[in-house]
């Protein structure tokens, strides 16, 4: 069989159509690699190995990834009788197994995607890079002393060294484009609604989170977007339809897009990296050549002050109701001695909080992100009319790790807002960005830039993306530690 390895999904899906691979036969090689490569990157913590082969050789649903290998993030995503731990301690050592299917496991499914396991995450999700107390931390491929980002960072990880072509991530504040910068991955943050959360949520962190996919390419980050959109019945809210499928955007016209650029953050809170200037840049002068009108722009707060004071509130009262529920399906209380520092506070705050208090940080940044908006409005509608924000992703390509918990628990707070400036804005105005490998620095570690569609907007970041990937190629690109 033809070497599979740096095969994206969509490949992969065509050996299988085309009869040249068996689902079987790409699901063992995919077992082989993960389990040559993984124990130099600890990206996957819980495999279902016997399961997967037991899936690929029986009867998959006949989807447009049928029989492609790929991994699931250890958060959300439930599968009936399996277990989800949320990089928690507690939850790992209680052997708890979730009863029914979340409606995105059944999406992976009927697209004909078969899992191989589950993927590291920090506790809970609420830091940016994956070193959870309750499993060894996942290194990056491109060099094992830094970060490979977070939440989704084992994902990342195990994309980005050839384990699997894709793998399950979700973005809350930034959790699919921070470690899709630092692996130098795509990684596409779809639309608030884009795909359900449902049958067990309506939304998470006042409608900021949304799941998706790490891949290798554009093509497929918009052909599983496709496989996995759509709502469920009962959903609190719905993603504007698209105007044809995302897979047919890859290789359409640009167009003449007006693009603000914003190379880094005012103040000195953030890092100001020479590496993310320079990303920008290039990113900048690559879409120049594409037609695009490029030009400085911010969006009127961004920067904002109250902007993350009001989302972690909102942060804290999910952690808080997230604890509660997993101490009604234990039967018993979560410890704080069971929780890393930092998620402690946040139950405790999101268990200080009024009501009232939550409700008027809801407000608030329902009254900003009308404000932000403006930006990709019309002008004759009273708005700035930019098509696109192009951004770095983070504030300095990747931290060695340890580098954020190095400075004390009440400064790690300090260092991860200071590290993504840029990211978790537009998980609370629910908009469609992406991160793209554009840039990697002189010792070798990838720096993504992100672009920023306006709501509802993936296809106009899926055709411009891919046009970036046409013409700044990275698929030949391999991490030192990789299959």
């Amino acid at each position: 069989m033809t070497d599979t390895t740096w095969m994206d999904a969509t490949a992969q899906a065509e050996l299988v159509r085309s009869g040249e691979a068996s689902p079987a036969e790409l699901v063992e090689d995919a077992i082989e690699r993960i389990e040559r490569v993984n124990p130099h990157l600890d990206a996957v913590i819980r495999d279902r190995f016997d399961e997967a082969r037991r899936e690929a050789a029986g009867a998959l649903p006949d989807g447009p990834f049928r029989g492609v290998p790929m991994l699931l993030k250890d958060l959300g995503c439930h599968v009936a009788g399996e277990a989800t731990n949320y990089g928690t301690s507690y939850l790992r050592d209680s052997g708890m197994t979730w009863p029914i299917d979340s409606h995105l496991a059944r999406q992976f499914r009927a697209a004909g995607f078969v899992s191989l396991g589950r993927t590291n995450v920090p506790e809970f999700g609420t830091t940016i890079t994956t070193e959870p107390a309750a499993h060894r931390p996942t290194r990056n491929p491109w060099n094992p002393a830094h970060s490979a980002g977070g939440s989704s960072g084992g994902s990342a990880a195990a994309v980005a060294a050839g384990m699997v072509p894709v793998a399950h991530a979700s973005d809350g504040g930034g959790s699919i484009r921070i470690p899709s910068s630092e692996c130098g991955l795509v990684g596409l943050k779809p639309t608030r609604a884009r795909v359900s959360h449902g049958p067990e949520v309506g939304e998470g962190w006042a409608g900021a989170t949304t799941d998706g996919v790490l891949t290798r390419t554009v093509r497929d980050a918009a052909a599983v977007l496709d496989a996995i959109s759509g709502p469920m019945p009962g959903d609190p809210y719905v993603a504007p339809a698209l105007p044809r499928p995302l897979a047919r955007e890859v290789g359409a016209p640009v167009g003449r897009l007006r693009i603000g650029v914003l190379d880094a953050a005012p103040g000195e809170r953030s890092p100001d990296d020479p590496e993310c200037r320079a990303a920008v840049d290039r990113a900048g002068q690559l879409l120049e050549q594409l037609g695009c009108t490029v030009e400085p722009g911010t969006p009127d707060g961004m920067f904002d002050e109250q902007f993350m004071r009001s989302f972690g509130a909102t942060i804290a009262a999910d952690i808080a109701l997230a604890l509660a529920t997993h101490e009604r399906l234990l039967d018993r209380p979560v410890r704080g001695d069971e929780l890393e520092a930092r998620n402690a506070a946040y139950r405790a705050m999101g268990q200080r909080l009024s009501s009232a208090d939550y409700l008027a940080a809801r407000a608030w940044l329902g009254g900003w992100s009308r404000r932000m908006a403006a930006f990709w409005t019309p002008g004759e509608q009273g708005g700035r009319g930019f098509d696109l924000l192009l951004t770095p992703t983070v504030g300095a390509p990747p931290p060695e790790l340890g580098w954020f918990a190095a400075a004390g628990p009440e400064q790690e707070g300090r260092r991860i807002g200071g590290f993504m400036p840029y990211t978790a804005q537009f998980n609370v105005t629910g908009q469609p960005a992406i991160s793209l490998p554009l840039h990697w620095t002189e010792d070798g570690l990838p720096v993504g830039v992100q672009l920023v569609a306006a709501y509802g907007r993936e296809d106009v970041l899926v055709r411009v993306a891919a046009a970036l990937e046409q013409a700044s190629p990275w698929a030949d690109r391999r991490p030192p530690v990789s299959a």
